[in-house]
């Protein structure tokens, strides 16, 4: 059974909330700055986090963001999901721009998974019930219609009934990450930011989950921001790239081309760094590439 076949209208989008545009994510001159204090008597400083970025998925594909720990990529992620405030620039979904208000009203269109599941799942809420709160929140069904529709994207991510009443300490790491997919899909929807959803499993679980992510992907017609700092992942799953250093993002393309051609220092450092047969050696010389843009 497909997505669109349980026939609950009242879980479904608003048709006036979409509009005929080709890319379902657009980012421009995406921008972040904190504030740092340094002391009483010191004058306050800036540390910009996120720094004039612009990127575009269009719909169906899978766009990897790949940088260093503490290179932006979070951050970005956040913005994203109304998290944290931009500090100038715009977030686009579907041609249509979010911020304040809007940012609510379009949250179900956008869904996160996280890196760690154990600490997104709410330890006191059953397998069900974590799933179920999105629908509640937002007033969505009837409780005979949520309860199908959990019953139905639990069995769609490999989560089997007897495991439905469990509590999230009863289950693998896998399992967990299989229950926060089940609940950023309850939503239905359009794009799903997967920042680092493989990184704290076993390397067997990482490839049986993101099989999983790649079936539903083609079940839902999904779009995905995939960021990861493991770029044999990022091999595997997406079509398009962008690398992003201290900020800014310095090199896109597609998947072949930052793999075979990559342009930028910082990109070949990256890809040398996963490359290299004996650890320590190729990692990127941070300092070296400071103040270089896209190439």
């Amino acid at each position: 059974m497909s997505q669109r076949d349980i026939g609950i209208s009242a879980l479904a989008p608003a048709a006036d909330a979409r509009c005929d545009n080709q890319y379902a994510l657009e980012l421009c001159a995406l921008t972040r700055v904190f504030k740092l204090n340094r002391g009483l008597w010191a004058r306050p400083g800036e540390f910009v986090a996120v720094d004039n970025v612009s990127l575009r998925l269009r719909r169906g594909e899978t766009l990897g963001l790949v940088g260093e720990s503490g290179c932006g990529k979070s951050t970005l992620a956040k913005m994203l999901l109304g998290l944290l405030a931009p500090t100038s620039g715009n977030v686009l979904v579907e041609g249509r721009e979010i911020d304040g208000g809007d940012r609510r009203a379009l949250a179900r269109r956008i869904q996160p998974i996280f890196q760690d599941p154990y600490s997104s799942l709410n330890p006191r809420r059953t397998v069900a019930e974590i799933v179920e709160v999105p629908l509640r929140l937002h007033k969505l069904g009837s409780a005979a219609e949520r309860g199908a529709r959990v019953k139905q994207i639990l069995d769609m991510v490999g989560m089997p009934a007897r495991t439905h009443d469990r509590y999230p300490d009863r289950l693998s790491g896998g399992q967990r990450q299989r229950v926060a997919i089940a609940r950023a899909l309850i939503m239905r929807p359009d794009i799903v930011i997967c920042d680092e959803p493989t990184s704290a499993l076993d390397v067997s679980v990482q490839a049986q989950i993101l099989n999983l992510l790649l079936d539903l992907k083609q079940e839902f017609g999904l779009t995905y921001l995939f960021i990861s700092h493991n770029l044999a992942v990022v091999e595997y799953l997406v079509d398009s790239m962008a690398v992003m250093f201290r900020g800014a993002i310095v090199e896109q393309g597609s998947r072949e081309q930052i793999f075979q051609r990559p342009g930028h220092p910082y990109t070949r450092a990256l890809l040398a760094s996963v490359l290299t047969a004996e650890p320590g050696l190729g990692i990127p010389d941070i300092e070296r590439y400071a103040g270089q843009r896209e190439a």
